[in-house]
């Protein structure tokens, strides 16, 4: 039987509202090396040279290596999801809004500032009382100036209600591709080019112009272990560290098949716990997808521009064997002050035209008259 959602669990969460939290998991990455920001860009699918490749990005506009802008994913486990309060209560990551303020550079300290923004009762089709709350997390460098803030939200439901009610029971799960599928797809890969040291010139974008599509998937047990290999995970832990963290959060423990206790993460490749708290199967991690959005964006805006914000909802599961298409469309172009920026809308669309996350982005490009954006 699953913990509820009680009113007294409710009112104890509300206290922590505003407070910093100090009782968290140890970020997977707190410095920013070549090689965290390596395992991060390849968890992610994410190949671009700016983030791997030494000589290419000392030539580069900036001089040197610089990270994805959302591997700050692996510098604070809060704003991917790690949630406190209602122990026992399934957590659903829902999406998150970015806003960075410098680029992430090689040699940066990375130390968060998480806190409970606030709390809300939505009613929902899929679990007999839903709860959102979202965190505030404040990104700092070694020289404690802010590097970047967001807003995570996730869903907390009860994982039997939302068995019981089976929303996603009938979502058909494609599980097998033919040969001629997986050649269109390889062949998307293969041709597939971001622009680079190319320069985009704010003064050379039209609104209505749609970014090139970026494919992620088919998804895979596989695909999902790079990503927690750069990202770092929830609970995942092995051996004595796995029975110490039990020790610590009991409710954390759910025995498997075998009656081992285990992380309520291994939703993530369980089809027994997935379809047991009311997914279709198996589903991918919603910052994993975020991140693709982010990916789909600085490949299209090239070295000399900088993403400034990125607000993305993650809307469905993704599930085992999902091919994911990330597209968007400059729906903006404006400036405030002297920065010259772009808006777009993005979305992650699966094989079955279902939308499964959306959003927007803010990109600051370089004009004729400033040139490169550096900071």
């Amino acid at each position: 039987m699953a913990a509820r959602i009680t009113d007294e669990a409710l009112a104890e969460l509300e206290e922590s509202v505003g407070v910093v939290l100090k009782d968290r998991p140890q970020p997977h990455i707190e410095q920013l090396t070549p090689d965290t920001i390596r395992h991060f860009a390849w968890g992610a699918g994410d190949d671009n040279p700016l983030w791997l490749d030494k000589e290419y990005a000392a030539a580069s506009v900036h001089g040197g290596i610089l990270a994805a802008p959302c591997t700050l994913y692996a510098a604070d486990r809060t704003v991917s999801g790690y949630v406190n309060g209602l122990p026992g209560v399934h957590a659903l990551f829902a999406g998150t809004d970015w806003r960075w303020h410098r680029p992430l550079r090689a040699g940066d300290a990375i130390s968060a500032e998480p806190s409970l923004k606030g709390i809300e009762i939505k009613p929902s089709a899929f679990s007999r009382r839903t709860i959102k709350q979202t965190f505030q997390v404040r990104f700092l460098d070694q020289a404690q100036d802010l590097v970047a803030d967001a807003d995570s939200w996730v869903f907390r439901t009860e994982r039997d209600t939302a068995r019981e009610v089976g929303k996603y029971a009938e979502v058909p799960v494609q599980t097998r591709y033919d040969t001629d599928q997986i050649d269109e797809i390889a062949a998307a890969y293969r041709s597939y080019r971001r622009r680079g040291a190319e320069p985009l010139l704010w003064e050379d974008v039209d609104e209505g112009v749609p970014l090139p599509e970026l494919l992620k998937g088919p998804l895979t047990v596989t695909g999902m272990i790079a990503w927690d290999q750069g990202w770092g995970g929830l609970y995942i832990r092995a051996h004595g560290m796995a029975f110490a963290l039990f020790d610590a959060h009991p409710a954390l423990a759910i025995p498997n098949g075998q009656g081992v206790p285990d992380v309520p993460e291994r939703v993530h490749w369980d089809q027994e716990l997935a379809t047991g708290i009311g997914a279709p199967g198996p589903y991918d991690y919603g910052p994993e997808r975020i991140t693709w959005l982010s990916q789909l964006v600085t490949d299209f805006i090239g070295d000399g521009a900088l993403l400034r914000r990125l607000n993305v909802q993650v809307r469905r599961f993704n599930v085992i064997g999902d091919l994911t298409r990330c597209r968007g469309t400059v729906t903006r172009k404006y400036r405030d002050g002297d920065r010259h920026l772009i808006e777009c809308t993005l979305g992650a669309v699966n094989q079955r035209d279902e939308l499964t996350a959306q959003g927007l982005a803010v990109a600051e490009l370089p004009s004729a008259s400033t040139g490169p954006v550096l900071g």
